[in-house]
């Protein structure tokens, strides 16, 4: 089993960015994929962007072109980029991970856009 802890997140104004951060406890190497959800008050957790082992990448609607996902497999960490942020993007951002037999979600970092 493993963990993973997230940071990056706060309070930004709209039009601004920020890089969240998550740091798996073991290799992410062998990872199928690694992604970022989000969730606001009173909606569903919802998926952001995903990247797969081999590097593919794929984004919400709402996000494409102002998001990146990437990831160090060095630092065994994943990383999304979010630039030109609205206040609709506003929630917990959660990374999750599936390694081996296993998947993960993290604690959740809070992400807040005002406008």
């Amino acid at each position: 089993q493993f963990q993973l802890v997230e940071s990056g997140g706060g309070l930004v104004q709209g039009g601004g960015s920020l890089r969240l951060s998550c740091v798996v406890s073991v290799s992410i190497l062998s990872a199928k994929a690694m992604a970022w959800y989000r969730q606001a008050p009173e909606n569903e957790r919802e998926l952001v962007a995903r990247i797969t082992a081999g590097g593919m990448t794929d984004y919400a609607d709402s996000v494409k072109g102002r998001f990146t996902i990437s990831k160090s497999i060095a630092l065994n960490t994943v990383y999304l980029e979010m630039n030109k942020l609205r206040p609709e993007d506003s929630g917990v951002y959660y990374c999750a991970a599936a390694i081996g037999a296993y998947a993960r979600w993290g604690q959740g970092t809070q992400v807040t856009v005002s406008s």
